[in-house]
């Protein structure tokens, strides 16, 4: 199988340790810079949350199936603003930096059509999955920014330190990572950005964002 990947350097060190197996695989930082997205059995678009532009791209060539990190968007979103007149073909995954290669690769369909084409893709990658709805943020994502924001309300009381919170959610919950762990391997950018749109999708005041992550956030 002949796969393009879109990733940035963190992304692509990651889809490597999570083994893309007997595949012939090339590499790009950008979507632009591939001739022919035809030339290609399978797209794996890690960026695609941040250049949603890539999709117009994705709509005219209907026949390559595309993985892409869909957790700030839905498929739904993403369907309603680009025109796929010749066949919906993206699946969504979270493909966040920090997720890529957690045992289970979370995944979201636009509908039940869309199974046989994953199920092929994810058994020729080697990858075990786990379909979950179409909704920004997906979940695991969603629940481990909430933890993220939370801790950074904590430590934003004065409540406690960020290496102790780090090491109480570890010992007490048996996390493989404290919240601020989690923060520093997803990015700032990213936590920050996912809560955003899953609080405006949403419409819940659960997710605003604490004070101290969009002041990190804006200093990026």
């Amino acid at each position: 199988m002949n796969i393009l990947v879109i990733a940035d350097a963190q992304r692509y060190e990651e889809l490597q340790e999570k083994g893309l197996g007997k595949n012939n695989v090339q590499w790009k930082t950008n979507l632009e810079d591939v001739l022919s997205v035809k030339a290609f059995d399978l797209v794996i678009d890690t960026l695609f949350d941040d250049r949603l532009s890539n999709a117009a791209i994705y709509a005219r060539n209907p026949e390559v199936p595309v993985l892409a990190c869909m957790v700030k968007v839905s498929l739904a979103e993403t369907m309603n603003h680009t025109a796929f007149e010749q066949g919906f073909n993206i699946m969504g995954c979270n493909l966040l930096p920090g997720f890529i290669t957690m045992p289970v690769t979370e995944v979201s369909v636009l509908d039940e059509t869309q199974f046989g084409s994953l199920d092929n893709i994810m058994y020729q990658l080697g990858w075990e999955y786990a379909v979950v709805g179409d909704s920004v943020g997906l979940v695991t994502p969603r629940v481990v920014c909430m933890i993220i924001n939370e801790a950074y309300i904590t430590a934003e009381e004065g409540t406690a330190s960020r290496q102790d919170i780090d090491i109480s959610m570890k010992l007490g919950t048996n996390y493989p990572f404290g919240p601020f762990e989690w923060c520093e391997r997803i990015g700032v950018k990213n936590v920050y950005e996912v809560l955003k749109a899953v609080q405006e999708s949403a419409n819940d005041g659960r997710f605003e964002v604490a004070a101290l992550l969009e002041t990190e956030y804006e200093a990026i």
